[in-house]
Formats: C-alpha cells, structure tokens, sequence
C-alpha cells in the first residue's frame, strides 16, 4: 500500500482541517517521531495537537522565508491549509487577505525549492477567479496563481466548498445562535453551497499526498446535496434540537446587516464581502475525481444529527468542566 512521505509538514495546521490531518497523519504513523511537523506562529496555540504522539510543533515567523525554509527542510511534503474569512478592504483586496492568501502561499513555495522540498498541496477555495465579485475570492485565485509559476513545484490545489464537521465555524455558529435567538433573521438565504464533511477533505489530501498521479492538477471538494443557506440553517435548527422560524433578509437589509455587523468591535460575524463571495454559487462543476479516495461523499444529513446535538468529545469535555466549576463554587 502507498503511504505517506516520511514527514509531512503542515502550516495552518491549528485548524479544524489541520487538527484532523495531523490526528489522521499521526494515526498512520502509528506515533513515529517526527512524523508530521506542524508550524506554527505561537506555540501555544497548538496546545490541541499536543496530545498526539510523534508530532513535532515547531514555533516560526511566517513571514521570514528563511525562518521557513529551515523549518520546511527536510520534510517530504508540505500542505498548505491557511486561510481567513475576514479582511479589511483595500484594492485589489485587502492586507490580511494578501499576507494569508498571496504573499505567504509564494513565500511557502520559495522556501520550500530553496530547502529542496518539492512536493505540496494547497488548500484553496470553490469560486476562486481573478474576475470573482469579493476580496476573498480574487486574492485566493491569485495565490493559486503564484504558486503555479513556481513551475519546479509538485503542485496540488483542493478548492472544497463549506466544510462542516464536530468543530466547524459554520454550522456551529448558527446551532449556538438558534439556541438563544427566538427567531433568526438570515441574510444570503438563496446563496448555494454543497457542504463536504471534514473527513472527506482530509481523505483527499492524506490521497494526493500518496499519488504522484495527482501532482499538476486541481480538484473542486463538494458533498453529494447542493443546499441553500436557508436549507442549511433549518437542518442545522432541528439537527441542534433549536429549531426556529427562519427570516430571509432581502438584499438591501442584508447589506445593511453586514455594514454594523462590520462597525462592532471584534471579528464581525458576517462581512459586505462575505456577501459577495456568497453571491457566488459554491458548487462542484464535476463528481468527485476517483482518485482523491473518497467514494461516497458524506452528507450533511448523515453527519450533522451526529455532532450538532450536542454529543461530541469536546461537548463532552465542556459539559465536564462546566459541572465541575458548578461543583466547586458549591463547597
């Protein structure tokens, strides 16, 4: 059987992608050492992947490619999974999309020939384009670009569509909001999207990384169901045991929305241009390629009932830590 290159090198890897590449990396290692190498811009944020055995958590400055390539060196392969939702605006688009999206994805792909590391795979997006109506889109479509003109690169790209999963931010933002909110009022409802779980993603990359064949090519990520946002919510309404009447906003109050959801302090919670990428429909133009290994992709409908009612291991670790503050404060 094929298996993976001796080390496996994971920027983004704090993730919920990363998290569980690096546990599905290190479970086929069987805990080899060194295995699978996670970078990272402070170690502590990587105290999820501690538990595992055999990985190697390497604290480095990302934006010194040097301090990359030495990090890289050594390494069979590289994936990248960095990526970010939120910007401030700017043209072509804003700075935190070009540092996440096009300068390090070139400086990764610099440091890693210089290192002699040739083989990556490059976690990009459905919709990319260089004529896409947002930020995110564009400045994604030009990392991709970047990294194709590094032609001595062993280039992959996955675009997935949404990805949900135990520990999403995506369906399990709008389970809390239902829990707490009579009724949710919901921009974009006919926006599309054609979930693909998070096993899914990761049984895509662990495959591109054992097969050559698959080097030079690019490969869309999508669920079995094409589901509208409002679809969506509903399902993740009953799924969470929330269920609420659901209010499409019209496009001028979702804009409206998305301008003091952007005007709060924090991270806002929806952005004018997660709008427009949303404006674009987030669908697979083809069936899953057979050689990403995932056969049947899985549903929201099969997983969703799973971890949105409130049964996973880390709602069961919150549920335990929540009694036993209660416990104490009763002494």
């Amino acid at each position: 059987m094929q298996t993976t290159p001796v080390q496996t090198t994971l920027i983004g890897g704090t993730g919920m992608i990363g998290r569980a590449l690096a546990a599905r990396l290190v479970s086929e290692a069987q805990g080899r050492a060194g295995a699978v190498r996670v970078l990272v811009r402070r170690r502590a944020k990587a105290h999820a992947l501690l538990t595992l055995p055999g990985i190697e958590i390497v604290e480095v400055d990302l934006r010194d490619e040097h301090a990359l390539e030495q990090a890289i060196a050594g390494s069979g392969a590289v994936v990248n999974l960095v990526g970010v939702l939120q910007s401030s605006s700017g043209r072509p688009w804003g700075k935190e999309f070009d540092e996440a999206h096009v300068k390090l994805p070139a400086r990764i792909g610099k440091a890693m020939l210089r290192a002699g590391v040739r083989r990556l795979v490059h976690i990009g997006a459905l919709g990319v384009s260089e004529q896409a109506p947002s930020m995110y889109l564009r400045s994604k479509a030009a990392g991709e670009a970047s990294l194709r003109g590094l032609r001595e690169l062993q280039l992959t790209v996955l675009r997935p569509s949404v990805v949900f999963g135990p520990e999403d931010q995506f369906t399990r933002l709008f389970a809390r909001l239902m829990a707490i909110a009579p009724i949710m009022p919901l921009a974009t409802p006919h926006a599309q999207f054609q979930p693909v779980a998070i096993h899914d993603v990761v049984t895509a990359i662990v495959s591109c990384l054992r097969k050559p064949e698959t080097i030079g090519k690019t490969y869309e990520l999508a669920g079995p169901e094409v589901l509208t946002l409002y679809e969506i919510v509903h399902w993740v309404g009953i799924y969470s045991g929330h269920p609420r009447p659901i209010l499409p906003l019209p496009d001028a109050l979702s804009w409206l929305q998305a301008v003091i959801m952007e005007m709060l302090p924090g991270t806002p919670l929806m952005s004018r241009d997660n709008l427009a990428s949303a404006s674009v429909p987030n669908i697979a133009q083809a069936p899953l390629a057979p050689e990403l290994g995932i056969g049947e992709p899985t549903s929201l409908h099969a997983l969703g009932p799973n971890y949105l009612g409130g049964d996973t291991p880390r709602d069961r670790l919150l549920e335990r830590r929540r009694t036993s503050r209660k416990h104490r404060s009763s002494l």
